[in-house]
């Protein structure tokens, strides 16, 4: 394949939309999204009108005589992207290009309009302060470490808190289904991780068919939906009496999970909800990539290229990129602050439990309760390895 300033490109199916400040361009057959300046919008144009490379070039240059244009490199960087269906007369074949089918095409858009609108984001948002209220006045609701065993056998406080846990991510992510589907959108769940912790993630690529303020709304949605079951358990805490041990301890698990995760969400130095928001808010994407970078090189950063590069900073964007590394900083702080308040003390706890059990011979139920609860920790980082496998091989 010889690109050069007097090759004519023919582009597959794509559709251009007005983003805050830049332009989104959907592939139309592969779903892929990417953002592109105006200057790469207008040769895309000019592409289209079967102009050369080297007209294109020429054209843009004297439209944008302070801008840095290199259509070669620009057209390389499509057929990348697998955006050329043609070069020079000639069919450039793309094997791997297909379009993935989502699911949850089942769930009404009627049903996910119940959940998310005018009304319900009012509910939501006074549920929100109610907890904060409840936290506040009642210190003694604020989850404890500890809250994560119910039962004295250790093998069985794993299952419990995978069930639990399972059936609270679910909702959470139920959420973002049915927010998404409310604009009669396609998704789907994935496996994923963060850190060390293994989630679900539902596929929000199709948010970029919305305008910009239209996507608010399904980022925080899982958020909208915890803070209901956190509402829920901390009612229910408040009613059941302690004589109710498993229920109480049932409660507790809940509360701290979802707790948790709210705060997690917060750690938006890794790719929370509140970090695809905030970069929805700013109109400034790979806010992450462009923030790392600034703490590889910490020099001042030059003029951005204008071809089109996933990762590039536009100068535009160099404020909100440093306001964002502040936000970074303190998304590690928070979650330093989760693993010495709640993960170190559980492992300790956790091992002071178990560990003195398998002193007691293969004989005992101790024995046995602390080999089985092993395994259930043993199983869980294989899931984990396995889930930065697929990461991987995706990469």
């Amino acid at each position: 394949m010889n690109l050069t300033l007097q090759s004519s490109l023919l582009l597959v199916p794509i559709e251009i939309r007005k983003d805050k400040k830049h332009y989104i361009v959907e592939d139309k057959t592969t779903g892929d999204f990417y953002e592109m300046p105006v200057i790469c919008i207008d040769a895309i144009h000019l592409i289209n009108e079967g102009m050369t490379l080297g007209d294109i070039e020429k054209f843009l240059k004297s439209k944008y005589p302070h801008e840095e244009v290199d259509l070669v490199d620009f057209a390389g960087q499509l057929v990348e992207m697998q955006l050329i269906a043609e070069l020079d007369g000639e069919t450039i074949d793309h094997k791997s290009r297909f379009s993935e089918q989502s699911g949850f095409l089942w769930v009404s858009p009627k049903l996910g309009t119940f959940f998310f609108n005018k009304v319900t984001y009012f509910v939501y948002v006074s549920l929100f302060i109610i907890n904060l209220f409840l936290f506040i006045s009642k210190p003694s609701l604020i989850p404890h470490y500890k809250d994560l065993f119910i039962f004295d056998y250790m093998m069985f406080n794993i299952p419990a808190w995978l069930l639990l846990t399972f059936g609270l991510v679910l909702f959470h992510e139920f959420g973002h289904v049915l927010a998404i589907r409310a604009q009669n959108l396609p998704t789907k769940l994935e496996v994923g991780h963060r850190l060390f912790f293994v989630v679900l993630e539902t596929d929000m690529s199709s948010v970029w068919k919305l305008p910009s303020k239209a996507r608010n709304a399904l980022y925080l949605a899982g958020l909208c939906f915890d803070t209901v079951m956190l509402s829920i358990a901390l009612m229910c805490q408040l009613l059941v009496t302690s004589d109710s041990e498993i229920l109480l301890g049932i409660l507790n698990v809940i509360v701290l999970d979802t707790f948790i995760r709210m705060i997690y969400q917060c750690c938006i130095y890794m790719k929370t909800d509140l970090y695809y928001l905030f970069e929805n808010l700013t109109g400034c994407y790979n806010l992450m990539e462009n923030a790392q970078q600034l703490f590889r090189k910490w020099l001042p950063i030059g003029k951005a290229k204008t071809v089109l590069n996933n990762n590039v900073m536009f100068d535009e964007e160099r404020k909100t990129v440093l306001f964002y590394t502040i936000l970074y900083l303190i998304g590690v702080g928070l979650n330093v602050g989760l693993y010495i308040l709640y993960y170190i003390p559980q492992a300790v706890y956790s091992l002071k439990k178990v560990l003195p059990d398998f002193q007691e011979g293969p004989v005992s139920i101790p024995f046995w309760d602390a080999t089985l609860f092993m395994i259930q920790i043993l199983l869980g980082i294989g899931l984990l390895l396995y889930s930065w496998r697929k990461k991987y091989l995706q990469n």
